[in-house]
């Protein structure tokens, strides 16, 4: 009970935030503005699988569940604070989340069925659009002596909470260093890891999201932040396995970087069950590529400016009929 209350207002949290951010007051009655003047359904439920506090995940599920309530006629949606990438997976396959968001190294893992799903078999998931490219963040503590992925050897790091995607591609990255048996690995999620890389509890923090994000202002706020790069050689050997990958950079600017930061990135994709009904996957996906509906979450955090219908088209897991065709007739 207590984990549902605690999820439950870190949701009204992230509305009121959401409401500040694009100019509304929640108290007052918002216009109804559907995109279509047929709904699916006097009644659609719509839960979306998001993440955890600190990270894109969590004020995207928010602003998408805004979104999907303002533009599709009948529907009652929200965000649901989840450990992420592997959880979501199973939510949407299980059917207790109409959608998920993944990274797409997991969900390809998830739709055949390898990696953490073996026990799983292959879940019955399908991509309803890809949401944006993602770096996955090394960080320590200026003078911690860590200046490569090698030198964790010895050290405690977080690698994420259970579940997610970052934890996924964090032992991807220490068994591609070959360092994988020296590592004390430990799960926090993304807050928790902020304050034990704070407080030394942790040597360092692997993070997978979009640059910039709140938790490392959090981190810096506190400590001087050394980001790790990931050698070409690396990143060119994890890629040859896993060709979802792909060499990325923590762009100069973000956090104050001076320079780019060489990092491996992967792609982010909202899944949802293959037997969802082909008319609302359609409605979903046309609901969010409404102009003011790209306007609205852009301005609730600006990774949604990479949300693009040529970059949304493309994904490893197959895509739902209903999203198809959206995506068809807007060639």
């Amino acid at each position: 009970m207590k984990k549902k209350i605690t999820c439950l207002l870190s949701v009204v949290l992230v509305f009121t935030m959401v409401f500040a951010l694009i100019g509304c007051d929640p108290a007052e009655e918002v216009v109804d503005d559907p995109v279509d003047e047929e709904p699916v359904d006097d009644d659609i439920f719509i839960v979306v699988a998001a993440g955890s506090p600190g990270g894109v995940y969590f004020p995207l599920g928010a602003g998408l569940a805004y979104v999907f309530e303002r533009r599709i006629e009948g529907a009652t949606a929200m965000s649901e604070t989840t450990g992420a990438s592997v959880e979501n997976c199973r939510l949407v396959a299980a059917g207790e989340s109409e959608m998920g968001m993944a990274m797409a190294n997991v969900a390809w893992d998830a739709y055949v069925g390898e990696g953490a799903f073996e026990d799983d078999g292959e879940l019955p998931i399908r991509t309803l659009f890809s949401m944006y490219p993602a770096q996955q963040h090394l960080l320590t503590i200026e003078g911690s002596g860590i200046e490569s992925v090698a030198d964790l050897a010895g050290k405690t790091v977080s690698v994420d909470a259970p579940g997610s995607g970052c934890e996924v591609t964090s032992y991807i990255i220490l068994e591609a260093a070959g360092i994988m048996d020296e590592v004390d690995a430990v799960n926090y999620s993304q807050p928790e890891a902020a304050e034990a890389l704070i407080d030394g509890m942790v040597d360092a923090v692997f993070y997978n999201f979009a640059s910039p994000a709140a938790v490392v202002d959090q981190i810096q706020a506190a400590r001087d932040v050394k980001f790790v790069p990931m050698s070409a050689e690396l990143m060119d050997a994890i890629i040859e396995d896993y060709p979802y990958f792909s060499p990325g950079a923590i762009p100069e600017g973000h956090y104050g970087l001076e320079e780019d930061v060489p990092a491996l990135t992967v792609g982010n994709l909202m899944l949802v069950h293959e037997d969802m009904d082909e008319q609302l996957a359609y409605d979903l996906v046309q609901a969010i590529f409404h102009e003011d509906s790209l306007n609205e979450l852009i301005g609730i955090h600006p990774i949604a400016q990479n949300f693009q219908v040529a970059l949304a088209a493309e994904a490893p897991v197959p895509f739902h009929p209903g999203a198809e065709r959206f995506f068809e007739g807007m060639q």
